[in-house]
């Protein structure tokens, strides 16, 4: 009966595992593939086995240096931002008061419009001339009357930046409530009875208990970080210092592949995002899991 019950759940699954084969596997094999050769899609180009030559150029590309180092700061400024906001506010939003439902619902709505959409209205505030957070900035004292912010280096990526943290903050925020509602309440009412202080309840109670859901969250906003393409093409073009990994390889795949033998290094740095991500990934899958160990 056991082996029976096995092997009706693998021909269960086998549709979905062929799907996935399809779907993900062989464009991730197709594209690694791809890396070990210089190619265009131009006709007319001659593909060529170079082996390895396409990654030792990636580190003697200075713009790809640049792009890798804009994407790990991104990464780094808005997860750690988006993760203390996101603590904040799901501790706020936990309490019991007035029109609490109202008030979640209302903090998804930054998350639940698309990123095109959002990044545009964001790159209209941010207008010169006529946007409301250029005005806000001057007046705050943060920039000169004037200065263009999408087209002034270090401004340019901070406000990228802050549209990435102002968009996905609620879905840190949502995921680390689904943790602190798990967490009985009795807890609490000991700690209270015990004397302990709202600080010393937060880091001797909920902090570690809505650690692996603080943990979660890290792993799918740093993966997504990592590979970010949308906010900063729209709002920028990866102009002025603000070129990350995923919009350089647009770049070379869209751009340079059509006109030169460019598409085997694109396909190169495409693997080095993936390997990057994964490397990522599995670093905080093993701190969390040492953790709940």
């Amino acid at each position: 009966m056991e082996k029976r019950s096995g092997w009706t759940a693998f021909w269960m699954i086998l549709p979905t595992i062929l799907v996935i084969s399809i779907v993900a596997f062989f464009p991730l094999f197709k594209t690694f593939y791809d890396s070990f050769y210089s190619f265009g899609l131009r006709p007319g180009i001659e593909r060529k086995f170079v082996g390895l030559q396409n990654y030792f150029r990636l580190f003697q590309d200075t713009r790809f240096l640049m792009a890798l180092k804009n994407t790990i700061f991104f990464t780094v400024i808005s997860v750690s931002l988006e993760t203390v906001l996101g603590v904040l506010i799901a501790l706020v939003v936990h309490q019991k008061f007035a029109l609490r439902g109202m008030v979640r619902a209302a903090m998804l709505v930054p998350w639940a419009i698309p990123t095109a959409i959002s990044s545009q209205m964001w790159r209209w505030m941010f207008h010169d001339q006529f946007g409301i957070m250029s005005r806000l900035w001057e007046k705050l004292g943060i920039i000169d009357p004037g200065t263009p912010i999408l087209g002034t280096p270090g401004l340019a990526m901070w406000a990228i930046i802050f549209v990435d943290v102002w968009k996905t903050t609620p879905f840190m925020a949502l995921l680390i409530l689904a943790g602190l509602q798990v967490i009985p309440e009795d807890i609490y009412e000991a700690a209270r009875i015990d004397g302990a202080s709202t600080l010393q309840r937060f880091f001797r109670i909920t902090l570690p208990l809505i650690t692996p859901t603080i943990g979660v969250a890290l792993i799918f906003r740093t993966l997504d970080a990592l590979r970010v393409f949308d906010v900063v093409y729209i709002m920028t073009r990866g102009a002025v210092n603000t070129e990350t990994l995923a919009v350089y390889n647009r770049h070379v795949l869209m751009d340079r592949a059509f006109t030169g033998a460019w598409f085997g290094y694109g396909s190169a740095i495409s693997v080095f995002i993936f390997v990057l991500i994964s490397i990522f990934a599995i670093l905080y899958i093993k701190s969390l899991r040492l953790r709940l160990d």
